[in-house]
């Protein structure tokens, strides 16, 4: 509505509590039944086949589809990485965000619409604190819900049920995410979404200048292809041509040395 004539029209909201949404919250507004609010779930995927180029048309087709929703009332997206396989990599989560936050900025939509990101990439409190600053209005990282059901059914994760390790999880996520913005002076969500406060350090101008626009990039580096190729790299792991025995993951890690 008009910002400078509010009326009851411009009330209209579906409040959050906090920004990490569990699989319960997604799934309501997943499947909204009000005359108001309407949702749909686009998905971040590409062909693993189609490469660099895969990757360039799928941002471009979900830029598009995205405004095409909104056209058609939609003004809740969901952007899903959950329909991933063997034939279809994932987009990366803060590279889709990005692109269709600044998308919907260029061409004039964005405040029609509220994001939210249903991801398997998010983990930690930097993952989540990117999405947010980025454009991101909620975060369902599910597989880390999964995860923590796997710790429990393999008594790695004691005296502790799926509820209360997800409730566990939200409240140590959020206490980081406050952490990180008040110590750039900020207070709250609503100012932080969007806010951009980070510097890129190894991605080259155009890559940036497209979809991270305005962000800082000093020493410039790496484009789209590579990224396709990272992600790429990643999904043949997972999807081996020939696999032999029980699939382990690699050993190496960003918080403790580990061999190989």
């Amino acid at each position: 509505g008009n910002l400078l004539e509010p009326g009851p029209q411009s009330c209209r909201q579906i409040k959050i509590p906090v920004p990490i949404m569990d699989n319960d919250d997604l799934a309501k507004l997943t499947h909204l039944n009000h005359p108001f609010f309407r949702s749909i779930t686009l998905p971040l995927t590409f062909p693993a086949e189609g490469g660099r180029p895969g990757l360039q048309q799928a941002l471009e087709a979900l830029c598009q589809k995205t405004s095409e929703a909104i056209a058609e009332g939609y003004n809740i997206i969901i952007l899903s990485d959950r329909g991933s396989s063997k034939s279809h990599a994932p987009i990366p989560a803060l590279l889709a965000t990005a692109g269709v936050h600044h998308h919907l900025v260029r061409e004039g939509s964005r405040t029609k619409v509220g994001l939210v990101v249903e991801t398997g990439e998010a983990r930690q409190v930097h993952h989540m604190s990117l999405l947010l600053g980025y454009g991101a209005g909620a975060i369902n990282p599910y597989l880390a819900f999964e995860t923590l059901d796997d710790l429990i059914r393999g008594g790695i994760l004691t005296g502790i049920d799926h509820k209360v390790a997800v409730k566990n999880y939200i409240k140590a996520l959020n206490k980081g995410i406050l952490k990180v913005i008040s110590k750039m002076g900020i207070s709250t969500i609503q100012s932080y979404r969007g806010a951009q406060i980070f510097e890129a350090v190894g991605l080259n101008k155009e890559f940036v200048d497209r979809y991270f626009t305005r962000t800082a990039s000093r020493i410039g580096g790496i484009g789209l292809e590579v990224v396709a190729e990272e992600v790429l790299l990643r999904h043949r792991r997972a999807y081996p041509e020939r696999p032999a025995g029980k699939p382990m993951h690699e050993g190496g890690g960003y918080i403790q040395w580990r061999r190989d």
